[in-house]
């Protein structure tokens, strides 16, 4: 057998001296085989490194591949890198490995990925959906048995099973925070467009926890950014207003790496800042960044359990999990205003 070529099923059967259907039953467990044969074919596997083609299998017998199709909107995101982890932690004692595709948050390459992935028979689909994504078509492909959940946002024009974040409560936990600390006047910084499941969700959190405190609602103090850099460029309006907050809610990790940066530019160090979500070495910033931390790795493994639920033949409705939020108290947060 020629080294630049990978071994196939018949170089594996030409090994043992047997049948590529043999092989084939011995590999598949599809048929009757001797303790013998099968020694000697598992043995020949091994010493030839035959990978089974695992894929080309299912297209033949109809049945569904041993993965888990991911679709995430963007994989520069640490979010999602340890949603994955907590997903494969939770599916790898039952043989399903992890495929992992980014949406670059557009729906049209969301559906693109999510057509791959069905094709291939994936074991289940998990998706971070991209916003303005509409999927109801996928009500079809549920309905052959593929069980479809959903990531840190809800679907649109499906019932589905959702894994999410205690967004709202964990807002208005951050700013009930801030208020306790003597701010009344925070910005807030959230993520763009303003449709966004987990952007309104926080925003709402924002809006309970003023009402809350008996504080008005001022837009000019509401600021979108997408990136690090239209955070930072955000903070920069924000404390350049007439009357500027005196404490930032930075809704989501990127939110929170600008405005650090923004902060520390500008020598602001009297600016109160708590964040939605853990960024890397908060606890090394100066003032360490107080956080509403997520836990990404428990929506992944509550998300695989409830794949794992379905394949063993749940059918009950649609649910959501909501994982908690906690307040991480480091420094950033608790400094009182200066006026």
């Amino acid at each position: 057998m020629p080294a630049t070529r990978r071994p196939t099923l018949h170089d594996v059967a030409q090994e043992v001296g047997v049948s590529a259907k043999t092989v084939s039953r011995v590999l598949n467990g599809d048929g009757p085989t001797s303790a013998a044969t099968r020694e000697k074919v598992l043995a020949a596997v091994e010493r030839l490194g035959f990978q089974p083609n695992l894929m080309a299998r299912n297209i033949r017998t109809g049945g569904p591949d041993t993965t888990i199709g991911l679709v995430v909107p963007d994989m520069g995101n640490p979010f999602f890198g340890t949603v994955a982890g907590g997903i494969e932690s939770a599916v790898r004692g039952r043989g399903l490995t992890l495929l992992l595709g980014s949406s670059g948050d557009d729906p049209a390459r969301e559906r693109d990925l999510i057509s791959t992935f069905l094709a291939r028979r994936v074991s289940a689909l998990m998706v971070a959906p991209a916003v303005g994504s509409d999927h109801a078509y996928l009500k079809a492909a549920r309905a052959t048995g593929v069980p479809v959940l959903f990531l840190d946002r809800p679907a649109t024009g499906l019932a589905a099973d959702c894994v999410v974040s205690s967004n709202r409560d964990g807002a208005r936990t951050g700013v009930a925070h801030l208020i306790a600390y003597g701010h009344r006047r925070i910005g807030f910084i959230g993520d763009r467009p303003a449709g966004l499941y987990t952007r309104r969700e926080r925003l709402a959190g924002y809006r309970d926890a003023l009402a809350a405190a008996g504080l008005p609602y001022d837009r000019a103090l509401v600021a979108a950014a997408h990136s690090q850099q239209d955070a930072a460029a955000a903070t920069d309006r924000l404390l350049g207003l007439p009357d500027p907050p005196t404490a930032l809610f930075a809704a989501n990790n990127f939110a929170a790496m600008g405005t650090v940066v923004a902060l520390a530019q500008a020598k602001r160090r009297e600016v109160a800042l708590v964040a939605f979500d853990d960024i890397p070495l908060a606890d090394i910033l100066e003032p360490p960044l107080t956080v509403v931390a997520q836990d990404p790795a428990a929506i992944g493994a509550a998300a695989g359990r409830t794949a794992l639920a379905r394949l063993d033949g749940d059918r009950g409705s649609a649910r959501t999990t909501v994982i908690d939020t906690r307040l991480v108290v480091r420094g950033s947060g608790e400094q009182r205003p200066r006026r």
